[in-house]
């Protein structure tokens, strides 16, 4: 009879919740900053359209807050249940950015119930105004919860003597190396994302004719455009984050480009198949590239894994992980591009099908790069939980009951995913776009300019 793994069960669970959570998660990050943009475009341009993104929007995105607070609650309870010794030993050190993400939401959740119920009786900057906390609240709960991650990755302003940990400085705990890098990084993808989900939105409505086309055309020129924005700056962000990874975590990069000799002009290796004995076939390897991305010059030398214990050695499959980030990535900005280049030649054209459901795509796809990124963030750092001080195997609960868990919170995932869009839907059919414009003064909904 095989052993009972309570490891296993542990991390299996909490990579199912992270991966269901970080969907609500980046979407209520991203969408605030879209809701805002969209707003203040309808206060400048003094454009009824934008203003109806913005009123649209917010009613989705109060769904989706409501989904992610669950989500999020399960991931703090998860955290005491499944890793006590990450707790005990690091619960202290963490303790302040768990709290000040709990006050974030509270001024996300105040100040968006407030900007709900005001849109007609404040005049529109001043209700503008009111989103700014939101947003604030939203980025914020993002930082505290992020910086938590990097002091996984990069631990300190704690000592540790026999399993005991003393001489806590939570401040120092908080901005660690890793924190300027891996916030920015987290923040930009969320709102890229977002952009692209909400123009994948409205690509499908011009493919479907389901709205008021110049609604939708609006919709989609803000929304791509801000994607494009969004992620060229996840881009670079991700190109300081590499540089940081190369001194300051180098198994995680090796492990991503399966680099196993210290040497300068290091290749970067795009796909490919890793035999036993650690040959690579079938890659496309970009000269120089990995040594330029570790360290600004072709002659920069990348640490390899040979210089790693192996029972210290990340996954080798987070290679995939890896490139689907960075592919998904480079596509996204090629296909802004494409549509920013479309709709100046060709403007008053409408879109060709095959662009728009580019468009469609890019919105699933983006939050695929989403999850693999983090993938590639969690099982990077394995087998550390805490990196120099405390692995992954003996954080873990000794449970015989993780199974049980695993089941239990996977039907309350299904049965939240329904629900959400079951809720979506049904809210957004009887709310007709055309109905909705002309109840603003905008006569002869479905205008086809």
């Amino acid at each position: 009879m095989p052993t009972y793994d309570s490891v296993f069960y542990s991390r299996l669970l909490t990579e199912t919740t992270l991966a269901f959570h970080i969907i609500f998660a980046t979407i209520g990050v991203g969408v605030p900053v879209m809701i805002m943009l969209a707003e203040l475009a309808g206060i400048k341009r003094k454009d009824p359209y934008y203003t109806l993104l913005a009123r649209r929007w917010a009613r989705g995105f109060v769904i989706t807050v409501a989904i992610g607070v669950v989500t999020g609650t399960a991931i703090g309870l998860q955290l005491s249940l499944l890793w006590p010794t990450f707790m005990q030993i690091a619960g202290q050190a963490i303790a302040l950015p768990l709290f000040l993400e709990t006050f974030a939401f509270f001024i996300e959740a105040i100040f968006l119930g407030i900007y709900l119920y005001t849109w007609e009786r404040l005049k529109p900057m001043h209700h503008l105004l009111l989103l700014v906390p939101v947003v604030i609240g939203s980025s914020a709960s993002a930082f505290f919860i992020t910086t938590v991650n990097a002091f996984m990755n990069t631990p300190q302003g704690f000592s540790l003597k026999d399993g005991l940990i003393t001489n806590v400085q939570p401040i120092l705990a908080m901005f660690n190396p890793s924190m300027p890098t891996k916030v920015a990084h987290v923040l930009s993808s969320a709102y890229m994302t977002s952009a692209f989900i909400l123009a994948a939105i409205a690509a499908y409505s011009l493919l479907k004719k389901k709205d008021d086309i110049l609604y939708a055309k609006k919709a989609l020129k803000l929304t791509v455009t801000a994607g494009l924005v969004f992620a060229v700056t996840t881009a670079l962000i991700g190109d300081l984050s590499a540089k940081f990874l190369a001194q300051n975590q180098p198994e995680k990069l090796a492990a991503a480009e399966w680099h196993f000799e210290t040497t300068a002009n290091a290749p970067l290796i795009l796909g490919g198949i890793l035999t036993d004995r650690n040959e690579i076939k079938y890659a496309l390897k970009i000269p120089y590239a990995l040594s330029i991305l570790a360290g600004g010059t072709p002659g920069s030398e990348v640490k390899g894994l040979n210089e790693i214990p192996p029972d210290l050695r990340p996954p080798l499959y987070v290679h995939y992980f890896f490139d689907a980030m960075v592919g998904i990535g480079m596509f996204v900005i090629v296909v802004a591009i494409l549509h920013l280049w479309y709709t100046r030649k060709r403007s008053v054209k409408p879109y060709p099908k095959w662009l728009l459901t580019i468009i469609v795509a890019c919105g699933p796809l983006s939050m695929l790069g989403i999850q693999c990124g983090w993938f590639y963030a969690e099982v990077g750092r394995q087998p550390w939980i805490l990196r120099g001080y405390l692995k992954v195997a003996d954080a873990a609960t000794t449970s015989q009951d993780v199974d049980l868990m695993l089941l239990l919170f996977c039907f309350l995932y299904i049965v939240l995913a329904l629900t959400a869009i079951k809720v979506l839907s049904k809210l957004f059919r009887k709310s007709d776009v055309a109905d909705e414009l002309m109840a603003l003064g905008i006569f002869g909904g479905r205008t086809k300019k």
